[in-house]
């Protein structure tokens, strides 16, 4: 895992010291909602945290698996290759239990443009899945 300085910027673009901002989430609080674990979600990529990624990951998204070692193994290897150079939020739709988040990530690949779909699941929301445009 790529180590994020506690006292370095977050990388979701908080401007915020990452131990206040997104690393509270990477360490066990659960996000209070979908922008916030949009944004915790980026930040555990740059860190290639892929822990974080498949707990926060809800049951019936497609690339879902109890296999955990290769998903990691995947992740870590996307994490390792990619420059995380921003992100920008460009619409929030909230809702109690379905939310949608539609960003564009900055990477070293090129731009990503995506809406996301949270659900609530057992109380915390987790990412479901999303529409790249």
């Amino acid at each position: 895992m790529a180590r994020i300085s506690p006292n370095s910027p977050c990388p979701c673009g908080s401007k915020k010291k990452y131990k206040k901002c997104c690393g509270i989430y990477h360490k066990g609080v659960f996000a209070p909602n979908a922008l916030a674990l949009m944004k915790s979600r980026y930040s555990a990529y740059a860190a290639g945290n892929s822990d974080y990624i498949i707990k926060t990951t809800h049951p019936h998204n497609p690339d879902y698996t109890a296999e955990t070692v290769t998903w990691k193994k995947e992740i870590g290897l996307f994490a390792a290759h990619t420059e995380f150079l921003g992100l920008k939020i460009i619409e929030v739709i909230d809702g109690e239990e379905e939310a949608y988040v539609t960003f564009e990530a900055s990477l070293s690949s090129g731009p990503l443009h995506d809406k996301s779909r949270f659900l609530k699941h057992e109380g915390r929301w987790l990412y479901l899945d999303g529409v790249i445009g």
